[in-house]
């Protein structure tokens, strides 16, 4: 392991401080980022904090401390998540939710997560030296596992705090080493009841706002530090069987063939055109695929290919996966071979209100930012949040669109004028207008 590792140094040799201003400093932020990048270090300078290890305590803790140094009242509920709540002058309004989670993938980046979390916490940490007093309740959050990196399921802490909690499935569940569920959550002082007690009323919560790294290049190819997220993608897997028949990839004429792989091979190439018909934001990927017998002199007999389906919009996404299908069978058609569809998951999608959108993009043009409008195709605390509750979002720009992958990287000066669009859309929304 590099020993001379120093994100804080790193973050701070390019930044001159000019986006200081308003009480947000980007020293204390390169500071804590610093500090969190500590926990859970890897021999690749990255981060292992997997959802209720140890390492995610730690980082929860420390964050805890920095709250209360913020004049937050800390607490924690029984999903382990983290709520340091600063008190409004009506402190019966609904509280407006600001924040992300600390824990990662297992040889991850040091944004994904944390800056979500130190974002919120800077603007409470701003207004109380400031001595402002919201009109509303404003709580900075650390949600638990939202990787689900241990389980391979993700968005625990946030499900929790929704009431998507199903115990009994909870606790079938073993992590990458054979534990029980109930035995990790043992290991920070948590049990699988404590899920069910995390829940709350979505009558105390005004809305969610979520700051996270872009993790993709379009806010780098505009040379923007953050922009405005219009909705959260939900995702589809189909798992698409073309059959056809084996054979002697010698004996076997050209004209005698019913090779599924080149009919996959045709469906893979062609599907790849239809999410630009259907909208800017839908994406269709083929990443998995299976070749039976997988044999270099063998004509395949079967290929199994995984498409992941997804748009911002549940009624574009559905029709871009009914496209899909209907590409598979033309094409299995047109090559005799035959095929089976079956569909793993369908996730609904979460759109941003435009009001919010159009909310946003005056604190973006307030900072002297140019609004930029992006879709988010991955999944975040806020997708299940925002099945129920008001939410927003805004992304910094990462370099070269890396992430969960220790060469992450966002300049500071693009999460310092980040913060500054989230304190600014904050404060029109606790001001109690």
């Amino acid at each position: 392991m590099a020993e001379n590792f120093q994100l804080e140094k790193k973050l701070m040799q390019v930044y001159d401080g000019s986006a200081d201003r308003d009480g947000i400093s980007g020293s204390r932020l390169a500071k804590r980022l610093g500090e969190l990048s500590q926990i859970g270090r890897t021999e690749d300078n990255g981060s292992k904090r997997p959802g209720f290890s140890l390492e995610e305590k730690a980082a929860k803790d420390l964050v805890m401390d920095w709250m209360r140094e913020a004049g937050l009242e800390v607490k924690q509920d029984g999903a382990g998540n983290v709520f340091g709540r600063l008190v409004g002058k009506n402190d019966s309004l609904p509280a407006v939710l600001s924040g992300s989670h600390v824990d990662s993938v297992p040889n991850g980046g040091h944004f994904d997560g944390p800056l979500g979390v130190l974002a919120a916490l800077e603007v409470a940490q701003a207004w109380k030296d400031a001595g402002y007093q919201p009109e509303k309740p404003y709580e900075v959050v650390i949600f638990s596992d939202e990787e689900g990196s241990r389980f391979q399921g993700g968005f625990n802490g946030s499900e929790a705090m929704m009431g998507y909690i199903d115990l009994e499935e909870k606790k079938k569940l073993n992590d990458t080493e054979g534990r029980s569920f109930e035995e990790v959550l043992a290991d920070v002082g948590l049990t699988p009841e404590g899920f069910l007690e995390a829940k709350r009323s979505p009558e105390e919560i005004d809305m969610f706002v979520e700051v996270h790294i872009e993790q993709g290049k379009r806010l780098e190819k505009e040379n923007l530090p953050c922009g405005i997220v219009t909705g959260i993608a939900g995702p589809s897997f189909l798992e698409l069987t073309f059959t056809g028949q084996a054979g002697h990839a010698g004996n076997t004429p050209m004209n005698d063939r019913q090779d599924p792989l080149v009919a996959a091979s045709e469906f893979i190439y062609q599907v790849n055109q239809l999410p630009r018909k259907v909208s800017e934001s839908a994406v269709a990927t083929v990443g998995k695929m299976h070749v039976e017998p997988n044999g270099i002199n063998v004509i395949p007999g079967k290929v199994t290919v995984f498409v992941d389906v997804r748009d911002i919009a549940e009624n574009t996404r559905d029709t871009l996966l009914s496209q899909v299908e209907g590409l598979a069978n033309s094409i299995s058609g047109k090559h005799g071979i035959g095929l089976e569809c079956e569909e793993k998951m369908r996730i609904t999608p979460v759109p941003i209100e435009e009001e919010t959108q159009q909310l946003l993009e005056k604190a973006v043009e307030s900072n002297d930012i140019r609004p930029y409008r992006l879709p988010s195709g991955a999944g975040h605390d806020s997708m299940i949040i925002g099945t129920k509750l008001p939410i927003a979002m805004l992304f910094t720009k990462s370099k070269d669109g890396i992430s969960h992958n220790p060469d992450e990287w966002s300049d500071l000066k693009d999460c310092v004028e980040t913060v500054h669009v989230l304190k600014t859309f904050l404060e029109s929304k606790v001001s109690g207008s």
